[in-house]
């Protein structure tokens, strides 16, 4: 790589007054052998392990050294919660702060290739971009599909129920054979392209496109075809960007990868690709394609040390790693791993018995910063008769959100982050925390939504710095306010994020509770801990939990994609029979890959729920391995 940052970047006495300046654990020897690499390479990292701790390091160690104006480090992940986390760290300092601007950028895969492939190759056409959004493109085809000139593919539509209207709302741009063809999102459409249907389809989504109307995945297909066209393009990216990270590389899709091997895989541009292979739950995320594409690469490093919890559950998910074998070593809190057994009549007691478990279990202080989830794989039923499929099947007034956070109301964030507040003043982490809470509390008028913390600034004169203001409030009397106090307080904070940029603080966010209120539970208690206090957690799915960290975790079993396996049945047998994982069926691999993610979330519970029926079995095998086996139908 052309040098454009100074040599003493990584120097070891730099690195490790960084370290002390941010209050990090000393680093290990694979942990400095990252750092300190200068070369294209790819790491696998344990659940734990401060993978994103340790890129906010380099990151920021860089932005200290760089010299160039005008060629900058580019930061990838797949998702926005994963880009602003690295974002908020590398916000901590001034140097950091420094990657948040021109030249550099942070974001997601699909807002690079929207910033400098697909949305000048589009403008390169003269056509003015209104929408990139799948609901937005879903309204206008089925608007467009009433028209005379489509009767022929209507009446294909409506004839066809089994493939009800996503053959229209769902076309997308796939770039084949030197040209951009219309298919289908997930498969081939059932039509030729030659047929009425097929020419009427092509004209519908390319009249879509004259108006400036797309899909999330035409814009990879359509870079693609820019990039083919425009060789040079490809050249001044990798020129602009000397260094790529990837971020949460398991869970780049296969389009993305080919993409990015595009631009950058024949170039002299260093790129360095993190993740944890086990933890790819996406279906579309797939290690195919070109050699380059294969995540990770033979003879990568590894971070298998998790300081996230110990051995008890390290245990577990070594278990439970289904795409690659993986040792996971435990070097963080000493750990529980249960198991409630049920039935059909004592299903509702598995979320209160587990809210027990957690206040007796959990350190109080530990509980406040980091309060327990539920989780499971799926959020409601389907026509199947057998049970419990869903968080639903557990708890009948479960809905689901679009945006879960650990928090119920944003007074119960701002009382987790006071509490972790007020261990130090200057913790970033407490703000940090209650910030997201916030953003995850807003509703925007754009996809942008709130910036990461880091980027607000700081000037009292500013709206950001009032924002911060207000933030420190919260941090400081969190536990002081009444209801009429945190009213005041919330309205306060709404005001200034709608001059932030036009988001707006959603009612049920702003909801006061009182301290009491958020103990209560309900169902009967085991004699043992009836009179302990609960811990209230909060449901979600496991998809929306990835990246998080909990005192305590509850794994629902829920039916698996095909409606034949039960996930955390599954589980457990893999691990009383000490099956290999890699010879299990696509199917199971898929459903237990769930069970990896919502078991590495915990740092000191862990407890899975499944029904008595199936996996009474396995008892013997996980009390001999130290786990605390309750049969909820005994007591």
């Amino acid at each position: 790589m052309t040098r454009t940052y100074l040599p003493s970047a990584f120097a070891t006495d730099k690195v490790e007054a960084m370290v002390k300046l941010l209050g990090l654990d000393p680093l290990d020897a694979e942990q400095w052998d990252f750092l300190q690499s200068e070369s294209t390479q790819d790491l696998q990292a344990a659940p734990g392990s401060g993978k994103t701790t340790l890129i906010g390091l380099k990151l920021t160690l860089m932005a200290d050294a760089w010299t160039s104006p005008t060629r900058g480090v580019c930061v990838l992940s797949h998702t926005n919660t994963a880009k602003n986390e690295i974002a908020d760290r590398v916000g901590l300092l001034a140097a950091g702060r420094s990657l948040l601007r021109y030249p550099h950028f942070i974001g997601t895969i699909q807002s690079f290739v929207h910033t400098f492939l697909g949305l000048p190759a589009v403008r390169a056409r003269g056509v003015e971009v209104r929408s990139v959004d799948d609901a937005a493109f879903e309204a206008a085809a089925l608007r467009l599909l009433q028209r005379p000139e489509y009767s022929t593919l209507r009446s294909f539509v409506a004839h066809h129920q089994h493939e009800s209207t996503d053959i229209v709302t769902r076309a997308t741009f796939t770039y084949r054979d030197g040209e951009l063809a219309v298919t289908g999102a997930t498969r081939d459409l059932p039509f030729g392209a030659q047929s009425p249907s097929g020419k009427q389809l092509a004209d519908l989504k390319r009249n879509l496109a004259r108006r400036g109307i797309f899909r999330f995945q035409d814009m990879y297909a359509i870079a693609q075809e820019y990039l083919v066209r425009h060789p040079g393009i490809a050249a001044a990216v990798t020129t602009r960007f000397p260094f790529v990270l990837l971020d949460e590389t398991q869970d780049t899709s296969a389009a993305q990868h080919e993409l990015l091997d595009l631009v950058f895989a024949s170039s002299s541009t260093v790129v360095q690709r993190v993740g944890d292979t086990n933890q790819g739950i996406y279906s579309d995320a797939a290690s195919v394609g070109g050699p380059a594409s294969l995540f990770p690469l033979p003879g990568a490093p590894e971070l298998q040390v998790s300081r996230r919890f110990g051995p008890q559950i390290a245990a577990v998910a070594s278990r439970l790693a289904v795409r690659r074998p993986q040792e996971v070593r435990g070097a963080g809190p000493d750990g529980q791993v249960a198991v409630l057994l049920f039935d059909e009549t004592t299903v509702s007691d598995v979320v209160p018995t587990f809210e027990r478990m957690a206040a007796v279990t959990v350190p109080e202080d530990v509980l406040v910063r980091r309060p327990p989830r539920v989780l499971g794989a799926r959020q409601s039923p389907k026509t199947s008769p057998v049970y419990p499929q869903s968080i639903s099947c557990y708890l009948p007034g479960y809905t689901s959100t679009s945006r879960p956070t650990a928090h119920r109301t944003l007074i119960d964030a701002a009382r987790a982050a006071s509490g972790q507040w007020r261990l130090g003043p200057d913790s970033h982490e407490a703000a940090t925390e209650l910030w997201n809470a916030v953003r995850a509390s807003v509703s925007a008028p754009t996809g942008d939504g709130l910036p990461a913390l880091g980027r607000l600034e700081r000037s009292a004169a500013t709206t950001g710095g009032r924002v911060r203001i207000l933030l420190r409030e919260l941090l400081v009397n969190a536990d002081e306010f009444d209801a009429a106090g945190w009213r005041m307080a919330s309205e306060q904070l709404a005001v200034q994020l709608k001059l932030l940029n036009g988001c707006q603080l959603r009612h049920s966010a702003m909801e006061f509770i009182t301290c009491a209120a958020a103990g209560t539970t309900v169902g009967p208690a085991p004699a043992a801990v009836a009179a302990v206090p609960a811990a209230r957690a909060v449901p979600g799915t496991i998809q929306s939990a990835k990246g998080e960290t909990h005192a305590a975790t509850l794994i629902l079993e829920c039916l698996g994609k095909t409606g034949r396996k039960f996930d955390v049945t599954e589980a457990l047998r893999m691990i009383a029979e000490g099956s290999d994982p890699l010879r299990e069926l696509k199917s199971v691999q898929a459903a237990v890959q769930l069970v990896f993610v919502g078991a590495t979330r915990p740092t000191h519970l862990l407890v899975l729920a499944a029904h008595r029926d199936r996996s009474k079995k396995y008892a013997d095998a996980m009390t001999s391995a130290g786990w605390d086996i309750r049969d909820l139908t005994e007591h």
